[in-house]
């Protein structure tokens, strides 16, 4: 039986350990960032994004409060906050049949947040 992606994503969220990131993204996996315009293509550096987004956005506010499915896709709604800033996002993940993420997109708002993260996603980039 295929291992569903969203429940090992979950708990990779809830246990903050992206250290099977590798096994859970297929070989041509894509990241989409709210911020840059061109895809970022390929398993390693879709973890590589996934793991700066763990360090900058996944901290003790952050829950996921919404989440539809269809039969290999699912959008998952997020709050958290920086500081005084309230951030609100999706992320939009779809998958093979081998239960592999294929695409892993960002969308965040508001302006204002996005504004705020930059730097901190730029930093965090900077040190992997």
């Amino acid at each position: 039986m295929t291992p569903d992606p969203l429940a090992l994503w979950h708990h990779m969220v809830e246990t903050r350990d992206l250290s099977g990131i590798e096994d859970l993204l297929a070989e041509d996996a894509v990241f989409q960032s709210p911020v840059l315009h061109q895809p970022q293509a390929g398993r390693a550096l879709t973890a590589k994004y996934l793991r700066a987004a763990m360090v900058v956005l996944n901290n003790d506010t952050f829950r996921y409060v919404g989440e539809w499915r269809a039969e290999r896709s699912a959008v998952l709604e997020f709050t958290l906050s920086l500081g005084p800033i309230a951030v609100n996002g999706v992320d939009i993940i779809h998958w093979n049949e081998a239960g592999h993420i294929t695409l892993f997109k960002v969308m965040m708002r508001p302006l204002k947040a996005l504004n705020t993260v930059i730097p901190l996603m730029a930093a965090q980039l900077a040190r992997d």
